[in-house]
């Protein structure tokens, strides 16, 4: 596994994003990938992990519609690694390229990255404003209302969840679990 130092990865993400939003959105998916790294017993690579969540929407603010096409330049030319590379654009499968998630690893990023979304969306119309008391429960009532966080796909998750061998509540838990550990960090 070829990657690069997560200083280097910041500096690279806010050349090309901005926005407050998308930069919380990418350390929220680097800590969420970090905390699967060690759960699901791949301690040794949580650095790599965490960059490739850190760099996954790495061209999305610059070229939101060509999102995962641009990456793969982008990376490169900063040297980063074609394993990288490929588990960047892989979250993107069936929706801009048709590279499929193959390693566990691309398939946690697959399936967390739309659910973070969902997840942070339940936990800010809640009074602690916070994940820490959020439920999964919690979480499925929201999922089931399909104009609440319309942006994240249910489709996307649940192809996610099916990779990966889980169900939907195992996905939305261990997530929920990620997401505690990762919101001390953030100015959320």
């Amino acid at each position: 596994m070829e990657t690069i130092a997560r200083d280097q990865a910041w500096e690279l993400l806010t050349r090309y994003n901005k926005e407050p939003f998308h930069l919380q959105h990418a350390q929220t998916v680097e800590g969420v990938m970090r905390w699967f790294a060690r759960d699901l017993g791949y301690g040794q690579d949580v650095e790599y992990w965490g960059v490739v969540g850190l760099l996954h929407d790495i061209d999305f603010e610059l070229y939101p519609t060509e999102h995962c096409l641009r990456a793969p330049e982008i990376l490169k030319a900063a040297g980063v690694g074609d394993d990288v590379v490929r588990a960047v654009i892989s979250h993107a499968y069936d929706i801009t390229v048709d590279v499929r998630p193959e390693h566990e690893m691309e398939k946690v990023l697959y399936a967390t990255d739309e659910l973070t979304g969902l997840i942070w969306a339940s936990a800010l119309i809640r009074p602690s404003k916070s994940v820490m008391d959020l439920e999964v429960k919690s979480v499925r009532k929201k999922y089931k209302t399909l104009t609440f966080a319309a942006g994240c796909s249910r489709e996307v998750i649940e192809k996610g969840a099916a990779m990966l061998g889980w169900d939907l509540d195992l996905l939305i838990g261990k997530t929920i679990l990620a997401m505690r550990e990762v919101e001390p960090k953030l100015a959320v």
